[in-house]
């Protein structure tokens, strides 16, 4: 049983609307993303884009640069060829500077602390590279098992519906109910992705 699917069965175990959820619909598939530059780079890239519009926005990345995860790439790229391929101001300047920490070995992005709070300061050290991107990279790229990015807004909206809650809950208060959750609340942020999917709140 790969990781996810063990994650899930406990959540399931624990919570009967996970229980629901998979009973009615099944796993959902796992996400990946490359380790290294590549993966932080799409992190960036995907703030508060859809995963299609980030995926766009990628390959065009690519035709300009060959490997944007490359930092000598987008640190010898024009900006405006940046932009042009869909990356605002704000973006232009986060990738430049991880591209500059992971150039001169500042970011050591191979070898980033076990502790998961550890490693969101160390990647969060980096301009422009927030808690979501960082997390989003640890549960994607080095497949952490105890990730929750609760201050995504689909999230919030999943876990609203999922658990007839009130009002959207906020960062604080969808980290406070995942704190059950844990070790496996990169489980539940897959299976309450795969719940905001299936009915868009």
């Amino acid at each position: 049983m790969g990781r996810l699917a063990a994650g899930a069965a406990a959540l399931a175990a624990a919570e009967p609307r996970f229980a629901a959820l998979l009973e009615a619909h099944g796993l959902p598939e796992p996400r990946t993303t490359p380790r290294g530059g590549a993966g932080l780079m799409r992190a960036i890239v995907g703030q508060q884009l859809s995963i299609a519009a980030a995926g766009a926005i990628w390959a065009r990345l690519q035709a300009a640069l060959g490997d944007p995860g490359d930092p000598r790439a987008i640190l010898g790229a024009d900006p405006e060829a940046l932009r042009a391929a869909g990356l605002s101001r704000q973006k232009i300047a986060a990738a430049r500077s991880l591209a500059a920490h992971l150039a001169s070995g500042a970011l050591p992005i191979d070898s980033l602390p076990e502790d998961d709070e550890v490693a969101i300061a160390r990647l969060t050290s980096v301009r422009g590279l927030g808690r979501w991107s960082a997390e989003i990279y640890l549960m994607f790229a080095e497949g952490r098992p105890d990730i929750l990015p609760a201050g995504d807004l689909a999230l919030q909206r999943s876990a609203e519906r999922l658990f007839a809650l009130p009002g959207r809950p906020g960062e604080r208060a969808l980290r406070a109910r995942a704190s059950s959750w844990a070790p496996h609340r990169s489980a539940a942020a897959h299976l309450l992705w795969h719940a905001y999917r299936l009915a868009p709140v």
